[in-house]
């Protein structure tokens, strides 16, 4: 049985949102492992170091405010992310302001820099570990939790079964999907997605996938 077929047959409601997905052409349904190349959004980093910038970026925003800073971060260095030296030579007040970032963020992304500089941050040994061994690593810069820890574990080390509780994009479509009245609380999620096991990370990228199709839901 394949990952989508056993999607079907425990969740008749993440199947019609698949078969939405296939007949909306907005690209290729999505796959496991996850493809950033499949991926609606062209900004996607492919390296450990950019997911994570890119993840902090997006931090409690929607998916098109992210898309907005993270190219202007990119545009004021040629077009390109910053490398960690960069990011903590620059001004950082100069450099919150022109990308559109939060103090918190700025903060964040520092600590990144720092730690990958210093070595208490080997982002290539990550793909040894277990997910909540990467997870307890990630969260020696300042900023990361769980949800950031989770994007790193599904773009970047593409792992099957992610499930980003705190994803608010995710919760909202999800909402709509399951007919709630509200967007769930992270243990509703984990309740509705404990049948999606193992492959919960390819149900999540079907659910944001049709939120990126129809972006009123």
């Amino acid at each position: 049985m394949t990952p989508e077929e056993h999607l079907r047959q425990v969740d008749p409601i993440l199947g019609q949102v698949m078969d939405e997905i296939a007949r909306g052409g907005a690209g290729a349904p999505p796959g496991l492992p996850p493809d950033p190349e499949s991926l609606r959004d062209p900004d996607i980093p492919k390296d450990g170091y950019g997911v994570l910038v890119r993840a902090i970026v997006s931090q409690n925003i929607s998916g098109y405010a992210s898309r907005s800073i993270f190219r202007k971060l990119k545009e004021r260095h040629g077009d390109r992310l910053p490398t960690p030296q960069e990011l903590l030579t620059e001004d950082p007040e100069e450099l919150r302001t022109g990308a559109g970032l939060s103090h918190g963020k700025m903060t964040s992304l520092r600590s990144l820099a720092e730690c990958m500089l210093s070595g208490a941050l080997d982002l290539d040994r990550l793909q040894e570990l277990p997910d909540d061994e990467v997870i307890a690593k990630l969260d020696v810069v300042k900023g990361i939790g769980i949800w950031t820890a989770d994007m790193f574990l599904v773009f970047h080390l593409r792992r099957p079964d992610v499930l980003p509780v705190g994803d608010l994009e995710l919760r909202r479509v999800v909402a709509k999907v399951y007919g709630l009245p509200k967007a769930p609380t992270p243990a509703e999620l984990t309740r509705i997605a404990e049948a999606w096991r193992p492959y919960r990370t390819l149900a999540c990228l079907y659910l944001w996938q049709l939120a990126e199709q129809a972006p009123r839901l």
